[in-house]
């Protein structure tokens, strides 16, 4: 069963169509990721999904049609992304950062607790750090809180767009283990990257995205060599 169906989603910014009649799927439980180059239109498409810029088509989440600009009602309903440039709450701590990714519970209950303690466990660093301003973490620092305060919120689907941006290669090998091992417990995930490479070594299937259009869609495991993969780029 697909978590996610999107048919002939198109978006555009004033006049300027972004996304063009794109067509994508994500089954339960898979981990799905969207390469292309910068300018493919491969943010366009998170926030399309999430339905907070202009667009048209069909994007269904757990088989219902997803609402236009209300994505409070999306994460509620389990639809969490995690932006390019993380979106940390600078001058709040890390633990008031993970706080709000809780928000949706109510109040620290016994849920709270038990997400929380997972998340610590996941990123030590972070429990380092919980009272320290998100501000002055390091790069992966805060991007391991990023996806910390989302999996706060409980996600049923996980979008993640450029997590390894401005990122040392160690660090995004460390956050890609983390999605790998995430999806090995049953976390369906969408994943946009540049880094095609490292993308491709945790992802189940792979979409190409050009000029806001899907040019191919592959297996990851018929991509042996850098030559394969250039053959999708000039698809």
């Amino acid at each position: 069963m697909d978590i996610l169906s999107i048919t002939g989603l198109r978006a555009r910014y004033g006049h300027v169509e972004a996304l063009h009649s794109v067509d994508l799927r994500l089954g339960e439980g898979e981990l799905v990721t969207v390469l292309g180059p910068n300018g493919a239109g491969k943010s366009t498409l998170m926030r399309a999904i999430m339905g907070v810029c202009s667009n048209s088509g069909q994007v269904q989440f757990r088989g219902k049609d997803t609402p236009r600009n209300n994505p409070v009602a999306l994460a509620t309903d389990g639809l969490i992304l995690v932006p390019e440039g993380r979106g940390v709450l600078g001058p709040m701590t890390v633990e008031e950062n993970l706080e709000i990714g809780g928000y949706l519970l109510g109040d620290r209950n016994a849920e709270f607790e038990r997400r929380l303690a997972e998340v610590l466990e996941m990123f030590p660093r972070l429990r380092e750090r919980l009272s320290q301003d998100a501000g002055s973490l390091s790069g992966g620092e805060q991007q391991m809180l990023a996806v910390g305060r989302a999996l706060m919120a409980g996600p049923k689907l996980l979008l993640l767009d450029e997590p390894s941006l401005g990122l040392a290669p160690r660090v995004i090998g460390e956050i890609l283990e983390t999605l790998r091992e995430l999806n090995a417990r049953g976390l369906s995930i969408l994943l946009v990257e540049q880094k095609a490479p490292l993308a491709l070594k945790i992802a189940n299937r792979a979409y190409f995205l050009s000029l806001g259009k899907i040019v191919s869609e592959f297996d990851p495991k018929e991509v042996s060599s850098h030559e394969e993969l250039s053959k999708h780029y000039l698809s």
